[in-house]
């Protein structure tokens, strides 16, 4: 920043400046560190990443995007993630209406199998019977399926619970 004549002009420019980046910041960006290892490889435990809370504004969550979400272990016998407090990293695989269902480790929507350009090659035998989303829900689940299913937190979300998206 260059200094000029009057002190007093420059410090409030810069003043002007330090609100203007904490508030797009607070606004636009989310500060979080993987903990676990459900979205590995893609992401490793103890990786530090921002949200695009602003992501969704121009259009809904798409097929494949990373997100951050609320979740609540209270709350997840139903399916569903809910809380304020405790924020997941999943990748959404199903979009509202469709009807998901895991048979021998690969994921049908709709009764097709989905294409996954960021499946590893990791063995997974998961067996989940088929459920239809609701119009404002979408199916989560973590990258690394080679963990036991019953340890995977995965399942549905509304849509009021995504947080963003990932940047990097």
């Amino acid at each position: 920043m260059i200094i000029g004549r009057n002190w007093r002009v420059t410090l409030l420019r810069a003043a002007i400046w330090a609100v203007i980046c904490s508030v797009i910041f607070k606004i636009a960006l989310l500060r979080v560190e993987v903990d676990g290892i459900s979205m590995s490889p893609t992401y490793r435990d103890h990786s530090k990443n921002w949200i695009n809370r602003l992501a969704y504004v121009w259009h809904e969550p798409r097929r494949g995007d990373v997100v951050a979400i609320r979740f609540s272990r209270e709350d997840s016998n139903n399916g569903h993630f809910r809380t304020p407090h405790l924020m997941l990293l999943k990748r959404i695989v199903a979009l509202p209406g469709e009807t998901i269902a895991f048979k021998n480790g690969r994921i049908l929507i709709n009764g097709e199998i989905l294409g996954e350009p960021y499946e590893t090659q990791v063995v997974c035998d998961w067996n989940i019977p088929p459920v239809t989303l609701a119009e404002d829900e979408y199916y989560v689940v973590g990258d690394n399926r080679s963990m036991p299913e019953e340890n995977h937190t995965k399942g549905r979300c509304k849509r009021g619970q995504i947080l963003g998206k990932i940047l990097l």
